[in-house]
């Protein structure tokens, strides 16, 4: 029974945990309607986001920007923030988005 529950116990700590992060806006750049979001992400940590949230505030901040919504574009960059040795402690991943498209706003929309 003892090698049975070593074993799961590992094999827990080697899947490590579940984690839903926000992801914030770390870079914009108008010129190219690039919009980059960071979140970190511990050693032995599974993080993810939730898809509609990290689009919508990669959409509000293509907005704020002219454009009118954003796209996700490649893969997540993954770069190691802090490290111990050869050992990466935490690290912080980027999403990318492309922004599109003309941002329409009503004329009442900016009296207020």
């Amino acid at each position: 029974m003892k090698p049975l529950l070593l074993i799961s116990a590992i094999t827990l700590m080697l899947t490590g945990c579940n984690v839903t992060r926000q992801a914030s806006v770390s870079e914009m750049d108008a010129t190219s309607g690039i919009v980059r979001l960071t979140y970190g992400q511990a050693m032995l940590q599974n993080a993810r986001t939730d898809d509609y949230v990290v689009n919508g505030t990669a959409t509000k901040a293509c907005q704020q920007m002219g454009y009118a919504t954003a796209f996700a574009f490649g893969q997540p960059i993954t770069t190691c923030t802090t490290s111990s040795g050869p050992l990466c402690i935490n690290e912080s991943v980027t999403l990318q988005f492309q922004c599109r498209g003309i941002a329409v706003t009503s004329p009442t929309a900016a009296l207020n």
